[in-house]
């Protein structure tokens, strides 16, 4: 019996939960993750959740999980729910492309988580923030690697970001078609690619990344 609890933990520990939450009772706990850090195009999006526990419903309990394991279906439709769901208080920010070309993608990312949590109308105590970008919060903050799989609030967060970044690109697409902004989201797709090499940079391509930055004039 004794080699079974630590399996029993880590099969635990595979979907999200409050696990993570319930170490800091009766504080406000605000989960943040990201979106948008590897793209050439477009903002790169965060999102600040905190969660009342005793009002998430079991529903959501079997639904929220990391964005990425969700189709865009699942996520627009639990994007709709939770942001008019009372257990929620919730804010996303963003940092622009000249925000990223100026500074670098890693600050640019905790300048958003930033905004977020600024946004928020309750002050959280503590900040459980996805993967290894650590954001100057007025709050403890514990960076927790795949939190979007292991906690709720992170995972809500994660969900929250990504619809928002995907309509922001989805925006910019109707007006710059040819990169396919509203399938690859910014990424380094073929089509991209293709569409850069025969229709140039626009202003919203990130020029610091070294993908377009090799396409600009050079400077003489």
């Amino acid at each position: 019996m004794e080699t079974q609890q630590p399996i029993l933990w880590f099969m635990a520990m595979i979907s999200p939960s409050f696990h993570l939450e319930k170490k800091y009772p009766s504080y406000a706990v605000v989960g943040i993750d990201e979106a948008g850090c590897g793209p050439w195009a477009g903002p790169v999006v965060a999102a600040a959740v905190i969660i009342d526990q005793s009002l998430f419903p079991e529903t959501f309990k079997t639904r929220v999980n990391d964005s990425k394991k969700l189709t865009k279906k699942q996520r627009q439709t639990l994007f709709q729910e939770l942001i008019l769901h009372p257990c929620l208080t919730y804010h996303i920010g963003l940092a622009t492309v000249e925000e990223i070309d100026f500074f670098n993608i890693s600050h640019a990312t905790r300048l958003a988580m930033r905004r977020a949590v600024d946004g928020l109308k309750v002050r959280p105590s503590y900040a459980l923030v996805d993967g290894i970008r650590k954001p100057e919060l007025e709050c403890s903050v514990e960076m927790v690697v795949k939190g979007d799989q292991s906690s709720f609030s992170i995972a809500t967060a994660s969900i929250l970001a990504k619809v928002e970044r995907d309509k922001i690109m989805n925006d910019l697409h109707q007006d710059f078609p040819v990169y396919g902004w509203d399938k690859n989201a910014g990424y380094g797709t073929l089509l991209h690619r293709q569409a850069l090499r025969t229709y140039g940079v626009t202003l919203h391509h990130r020029r610091s990344f070294a993908p377009i930055r090799a396409l600009l004039p050079t400077v003489v």
